[in-house]
């Protein structure tokens, strides 16, 4: 049966990805949802559930079927952080950075499914191995928890080096919405040189924040709960990556005008940011889209993802 006329729920029960299928949406029970019982063609009535996840699963199967794919990181609070391991065919791959996929999920869930599995196909399709990270959403101080966890991504990639085929000190990061601000983030204090780990060559946040002053949750308690200090505190540290951006690699923007849950102005503020420190930068904002459009397929952001890599390629 082809995957376009299967339910979500039949894809993701297939015992090759069984691992990693609790996380294509993590923290989210998506068994009891009635999207379990959809084909595709129906959820692509759902909010969110935009872009080719067909061929993001169909990817997966194929990660999964090369036997080293999915790699547990360290457990924290009981929860575990995951690596997913997407080696691309072309043979020049290992000539090229390979990047670190960051789905978002308002720090409350993780969108494998849609922003995760169907980027790192796109990827390796333009020559580019991929990786897709799996962080913590639960616990106090959760930002500090997330950095961990990049670092703890790359120090594993580092000591598989010949496994992957891989250069571990040549990456790009790229992340969605909470995770768009998760990639910015490691660019700050708080991030790389925290760890003692590479500079990435290059950075792709798709639609994300920035920092506490376009987008503020609405209890400053979620505040504490992320940074582990007040709002005002954490307006005045590394936070606000875009007035602690001096450790920025090139960075692409992608988001679209009418975005409705996270403010356009967070991408605006960091790009010019990046241009007053002679960073260079991309910054495209789609007149279509909305919040969460993932690979773009079917508007005007269709194509971000090669539009990035070549604009890489040129600098």
């Amino acid at each position: 049966m082809e995957l376009e006329n299967m339910t979500l729920g039949e894809m993701l029960s297939d015992e090759r990805i069984a691992a990693i299928a609790p996380d294509a949406i993590r923290d989210r029970d998506l068994t009891v949802e009635p999207v379990w019982n959809k084909t595709l063609s129906q959820l692509k009535t759902e909010r969110f559930f935009s872009g080719e996840i067909a061929l993001g699963i169909k990817h997966l199967y194929k990660a999964a079927d090369t036997g080293n794919w999915f790699f547990p990181l360290k457990e924290y609070d009981g929860e575990t952080a995951h690596l997913v391991w997407f080696p691309s065919d072309d043979k020049e791959a290992v000539n090229r950075p390979f990047i670190l996929i960051v789905p978002g999920g308002g720090f409350e869930n993780v969108w494998n499914l849609t922003e995760g599995w169907p980027i790192a196909e796109q990827f390796n399709r333009y020559g580019y191995n991929a990786f897709v990270l799996t962080y913590h959403v639960r616990g106090d101080r959760l930002f500090e928890r997330d950095m961990q966890d990049f670092a703890d991504a790359l120090d594993f990639i580092a000591e598989n080096e010949k496994l992957f085929g891989v250069d571990a000190s040549a990456y790009i990061t790229c992340g969605f919405s909470a995770g768009g601000y998760l990639v910015c983030l490691w660019n700050t204090e708080k991030g790389y040189p925290a760890f003692g780990l590479p500079k990435p060559q290059a950075v792709f946040p798709v639609y994300p924040v920035t920092g506490m002053r376009y987008t503020v949750p609405e209890d400053e308690n979620d505040v504490i709960s992320l940074c582990g200090c007040a709002l005002d505190e954490a307006r005045d540290s590394a936070y606000e990556t875009t007035e602690h951006a001096e450790g920025f690699p090139p960075c692409a923007l992608f988001l679209a005008a009418g975005d409705e849950l996270v403010d356009p102005e967070n991408s605006k503020a960091l790009a010019a940011a990046l241009e007053r420190l002679g960073i260079p930068c991309r910054l495209e904002i789609g007149k279509e889209g909305g919040h969460g459009f993932a690979d773009g397929a079917g508007m005007c952001m269709a194509g971000w993802t090669k539009r990035a890599m070549d604009w890489f390629g040129s600098l």
